[in-house]
């Protein structure tokens, strides 16, 4: 609760402060058809300067309130101190507008002069009911933003679970076969599930790449039991961070889809390299006559689009059909 009832953002106190000039210039206009004496531009102007200076040092004082003191308060307390502290940015900034046009002796100064003390806490007092409504503004906002993130989070879990149940069940049977073969390798490619499975599992929805490569090549490996090491994977990436971030099961699941549709009987190349900021998974096996995106591109393109992390694309050139990754 406390990380958005409390998180006010520089877009959120930019609408504030216009607001609040237009909320100052409204009330010094009225004054200005009020009154024949304040009719000249120093009424208009002062009005909307104060609304402006009382923005920002509504701005200071909430930001140091919400960021250093109501945190290490009780929630029953913050509504004393936000009260505080919106009559204390209103009388303030009021105040140093006043002394900030006290030289020019216009009416309105002398207006305000007359009334300074009355003025100062109508202000304050008027501070805190707007701020008060700002509150439960971004309160709402944020609120909604916070809803709207979970729901983001339960599509993409639901997306993560659609992957690999055929891989799993493959691999299973690839290393019963194994036991009656190849106990070390069995024991080695049982190693290697386990680990994927681990990753798998794993709640975070980006790694780096170095950790999906990983996962990439595990799979590989476990395949290849299928494949009678006819999958011949390389990787080539040195332009890319390997700190990057990207979807769990992603260049995993591109390499997948290289085997299940291009793999005719005969070695496979799969290559992944990188350039500037895509990730590109070739290969030379079959090519569809028709590229469609089924259930794992079509997840992959919509984790990466939920996650804001890049767009899917494909392409084919000299006999080889590609699909690139491209980082946002």
């Amino acid at each position: 609760m406390r990380d958005f009832e409390l998180k006010i953002s520089a877009y959120d106190w930019i609408y504030i402060i216009l607001f609040g000039s237009i909320f100052g210039t409204f009330i010094s206009s009225f004054m200005y058809l009020l009154n024949d004496d304040l009719k000249n531009s120093s009424t208009i102007f002062f009005g909307t300067i104060s609304a402006i200076n009382i923005s920002i040092f509504a701005a200071i004082f909430i930001s140091i309130s919400n960021n250093y003191i109501l945190p290490k308060l009780k929630i029953r307390l913050w509504q004393i101190v936000s009260f505080c502290f919106s009559f204390l940015a209103g009388s303030s900034g009021f105040l140093f507008n006043y002394y900030m046009f006290y030289d020019t002796h216009a009416p309105i100064i002398l207006l305000v002069e007359s009334h300074l003390f009355t003025l100062t806490v109508l202000v304050g007092l008027m501070t805190f009911l707007v701020g008060f409504i700002l509150h439960l503004f971004v309160s709402m906002k944020y609120k909604t933003e916070s809803i709207e993130k979970k729901i983001l989070e339960t599509k993409i879990k639901a997306l993560e679970n659609e992957l690999n149940p055929h891989f799993l069940f493959n691999a299973l049977n690839s290393v019963s076969e194994l036991i009656y073969q190849d106990q070390n390798r069995a024991e080695t490619t049982v190693l290697k599930l386990s680990k994927f499975l681990r990753n798998a599992i794993n709640k975070t929805s980006l790694i780096t790449l170095k950790e999906e490569l990983e996962m990439t090549k595990n799979y590989v490996d476990i395949e290849n039991i299928r494949f009678g090491e006819k999958i011949k994977l390389e990787i080539q990436t040195e332009l890319l961070s390997l700190e990057s971030l990207v979807p769990k099961f992603s260049i995993q699941l591109l390499v997948e889809n290289a085997i299940k549709h291009g793999f005719e009987q005969k070695d496979l190349h799969v290559k992944i390299y990188s350039k500037n900021r895509q990730i590109i998974v070739c290969n030379d096996g079959i090519i569809p006559h028709k590229i469609t995106y089924a259930t794992g591109l079509t997840n992959l393109r919509k984790r990466l689009k939920y996650l804001k992390v890049g767009t899917l694309s494909h392409s084919i050139e000299k006999d080889k059909l590609s699909f690139c990754i491209e980082l946002s």
